[in-house]
């Protein structure tokens, strides 16, 4: 931000506060207690019943040992909070006085010097109140009475003539993973979760702005600029967009208006991969008599956005248009990245933002079963090109269609697009997750035995909050270019064929179904939007479970408690058994459980980029944690990468050259996702042997054109490309090269298991060129290089070929680095 808009900000600032002022009252002094209890205790805000429970000392932490057992009498009890604040003469001089709760979680009622003002029944709603009239001259007491979220759920599911899978969570609106998924802990939380505010405000107050792109041209773009005001008075107003100001009527009440404004010269805002996703800052304010009443400011990108589904010879497309230009999106699912919220850090946020950006994404879907993130989290996708999938938060169950629950989900909706629809990170909103699934494929009107009556009756609920309530609330609340809507994800289950040839599709035949990896290469979707496989965390992580030092064991109890999966060792076991040889030791078997992982997601994403423009789009479940966990995240909870998120970054490098084995034939792809072309592009390949002889030396497969972004390569029979060279013995090195000669990508190809290569132990020597960079060097091939130590490697769980050195660069320094490779695990 240069000088000039700081003063002019810092100005209008300053002229607002006689019009209108903010105060944070979280940062009051609050206490709580349970309501069954007389003593108060000291309490955060934001914050969680747990944190406050755990800062007084009155329960273990939950994501240490086993205590999450200990904490679960937390859900069923009620709880209560409350501050004391004043207030001053001159505050009440203000015409109005809003009290406004950013979150609240979840059942609630709020008490203001005793009067009841509101109850309140969902997490993900903003609460303002008007309370000039209650509020008085010094000491004020505020106070909020929870309820418990379980014990009310329960009384709700009473009310259904049926039985709901996951009762109570479905009858809550409030986040479904707190009570308990598969890589996370039970831990229903409740308290003030977001800021609490009280605005004072004279004569009029813009509420809400929202910004419609209506052309945009290399030369200009349109865009007009809505306003909802609500107004004291009618009058004249002024309305001023980036100090252009414009004279405006408004009515007593509220008003909606509609401001043209156009941007000159405009850079577009790109996706990562593609360019700058260039931002542009607005500043909106409203004055009457020269006084600004009310001011607010929006960063936004300048991007068309398109779904395309459109019929082919294989079933309808399903992919991204992004500024007029197919994208295929690279990226990967995202759940809440702590099990109590107020823990993620604005630093947090942008770190695993970057992260995803670092390993060349461009898409990240925000899973419907666990909040609507921060504005930090959306503002860090804005400035990274990150496209946002944006689900609503449903997940997994049935869900009721009462009137008092439509009416709620309509004000949610309400409250959420209102806040995020200006970020261009916002690419889709999607109505739930894997609801539509359940309800066709998971069998539980079966296990709960439902009447035909009872079945129609789930499938009418369905209808109504994910056909009718949700997309008309967006009607009422988006500009049509942002109402992008998807009902539900995936559109159709993955033991159906048409999974696979229309839709997003969520693939669990690998894990759930225990397919081995291969399976990927024919299980291939149009738009691939969940699929994955489990891997350890870090060792750092591994032992943050713990309270006190232990012995690390797959046996060990604690262990077992932070793998929330009730077949996961088993499953893990069966696949490692398929490709590895099974270590004893326990970092060993840490190491090789990250490098099955890893090999497990990168078959999967290389058939996926293999079949493009078949398949436009691959996001892997899951980038991270809530809690140290075995968990299918390639980030965990501590925000080390898992070898996992080293070998995406390179599987969804801009350009890469693949194979494909086919019935002792050998296919290659060359694949282009940038907007610029290559042509004649060739393929040279080398047969190495481990201990680095050449042995055949193609020096062109093909010429060609990466034409929609792909170019196949004519094939070769495996027999004469390797001669009498034993499979378990070499592999090829692939370089793509374009007409000059540069080189484009490079890749490796091995023709068997890792626990069939004929390994030998190398001899590995680490070089420190400075504090924070060293060069790793062998004498022949050293597969699967695990470089250890308390710091991030630029690269890590990487091949290094023989005769060869690579050099890596570390976060912070370290004394000495400690170095594995798969031959430790085969020979201990």
């Amino acid at each position: 931000m240069n000088k000039t808009i700081l003063f002019a900000l810092l100005l209008i600032q300053t002229l607002i506060k006689a019009q209108f002022s903010e105060r944070n009252l979280s940062s009051e002094k609050w206490q709580f207690k349970n309501s069954k209890e007389n003593k108060w205790l000291t309490a955060s805000v934001p914050g969680t019943v747990h944190l406050d429970l755990m800062n007084n000392k009155l329960i273990p932490d939950p994501y240490k040992d086993e205590n999450e057992k200990k904490v679960q009498w937390v859900e069923n009890e009620d709880w209560d909070y409350q501050t004391v604040f004043k207030i001053s003469a001159k505050e009440l001089e203000n015409q109005n006085a809003d009290l406004v709760f950013h979150g609240l979680d979840t059942f609630s009622e709020i008490y203001l010097n005793g009067k009841r003002l509101k109850k309140t029944d969902n997490m993900f709603r903003t609460w303002k109140i008007p309370v000039k009239n209650d509020l008085k001259i010094g000491n004020n007491i505020l106070q909020i009475k929870f309820k418990s979220s379980v014990n009310i759920g329960k009384d709700l599911a009473k009310k259904v003539p049926f039985t709901m899978p996951e009762s109570p969570r479905s009858f809550v609106r409030k986040a479904q993973y707190q009570f308990g998924w598969d890589w996370g802990p039970r831990l229903v939380t409740a308290g003030i979760w977001k800021y609490v505010k009280l605005n004072f405000w004279n004569q009029a107050k813009i509420e809400n702005i929202k910004i419609e792109h209506k052309a945009l041209t290399k030369q200009r773009a349109d865009l007009n600029i809505y306003a909802e005001i609500f107004a004291e008075q009618s009058g004249k107003y002024s309305f001023l967009i980036n100090n252009e100001t414009r004279d405006v009527s408004l009515q007593e009440g509220s008003n909606k208006i509609s401001i043209p404004f156009q941007i000159t010269n405009p850079k577009l805002w790109q996706p990562n991969g593609w360019g700058e996703p260039t931002l542009y800052d607005l500043k909106v304010s409203l004055k009457k008599d020269s006084k600004t009443l009310s001011f607010k400011s929006e960063r936004i990108g300048l991007r068309t956005i398109e779904l395309v589904q459109e019929k082919d010879e294989k079933g309808k497309s399903f992919y991204f248009k992004v500024n007029g230009n197919p994208m295929y999106a690279k990226g990967t699912n995202w759940i809440p990245s702590d099990s109590f919220t107020q823990r993620i850090t604005k630093e947090k946020y942008k770190k695993l933002i970057q992260d995803c950006k670092d390993a060349n994404m461009n898409m990240i879907r925000v899973w419907g079963g666990g909040i609507y993130e921060d504005d930090e989290f959306y503002k860090a996708c804005d400035e990274n090109g990150i496209l946002v999938w944006q689900d609503f938060m449903f997940a997994g169950s049935f869900y009721p269609s009462d009137e008092d629950f439509l009416k709620n989900v309509k004000e949610e909706v309400k409250d959420q697009v209102n806040r995020l629809q200006n970020h261009p990170s916002i690419a889709l909103w999607c109505g739930n997750n894997e609801i539509d699934e359940a309800i066709v494929n998971w069998g539980y009107q079966k296990q709960f035995k439902y009447s035909k009556e009872d079945s129609l009756q789930v499938w009418k609920d369905y209808k109504k909050v994910f056909h009718e309530v949700i997309p008309n609330a967006l009607k009422e609340n988006l500009t049509s270019e942002k109402n992008i809507y998807w009902p539900t994800s995936p559109s159709i289950g993955w033991g159906h064929k048409e999974s696979l040839t229309e839709g997003d599709s969520h693939y669990w035949g690998v894990w759930w179904g225990e397919f081995p990896f291969e399976i990927y290469n024919e299980k291939v979707p149009r738009f691939a939007s969940e699929y994955g496989f489990q891997g350890m965390p870090s060792l750092e992580t591994v032992k943050s479970m713990f309270s006190v030092k232990s012995d690390l064991s797959l046996e060990n109890p604690t262990i077992k408690a932070h793998e929330k999966n009730a077949r996961g060792f088993e499953i893990i076991q069966k696949y490692m058994e398929r490709d590895y040889v099974i270590p004893k030791d326990f970092v060993k078997y840490n190491y090789v459980s990250q490098l099955l992982q890893a090999r497990g997601m990168q078959i999967a994403i290389e058939a996926h980029r293999r079949a493009k423009p078949y398949n436009m789009g691959t996001l892997y479940w899951q980038l991270n944690d809530c809690w140290p966990v075995i968990s299918w995240s390639s980030i965990d909870y501590l925000g080390n990468w898992k070898a996992l998120h080293y070998q995406v970054k390179r599987s969804f490098e801009n350009q890469v050259i693949l194979t494909e084995e086919k019935e002792e034939f050998l296919d290659f792809y060359g694949i282009n996702d940038e907007l610029k072309n290559f042509e004649d592009v060739k393929v040279e390949i080398q047969v190495v042997d481990f201990n680095g002889k050449i042995l055949n030396d193609l020096t062109t497969v093909q010429d060609g054109k990466i034409l929609d972004g792909i170019v196949k390569f004519n094939h070769i029979e495996i027999k004469n490309l390797i001669k009498y060279s034993n499979k378990n013995e070499v592999f090829l090195k692939l370089i793509l090269k374009d007409k000059t000669k540069k080189i484009i990508a490079q890749n490796n190809h091995f023709f068997v298991k890792p626990k069939d290569l004929k390994l030998t132990k190398p001899n590995i020597k680490i070089k420190k060129i400075s504090a924070t960079e060293i060069e790793i060097s062998t004498d022949i091939l050293a597969k699967d290089v695990y470089l250890m130590g308390d710091t991030h490697f630029s690269d890590n769980f990487f091949d290094l070929l023989p005769k060869t050195s690579k050099k890596v660069t570390l976060s912070k320094s370290l004394k000495s680095v400690e170095v594995m490779t798969l031959w430790d695990t085969m020979n201990e």
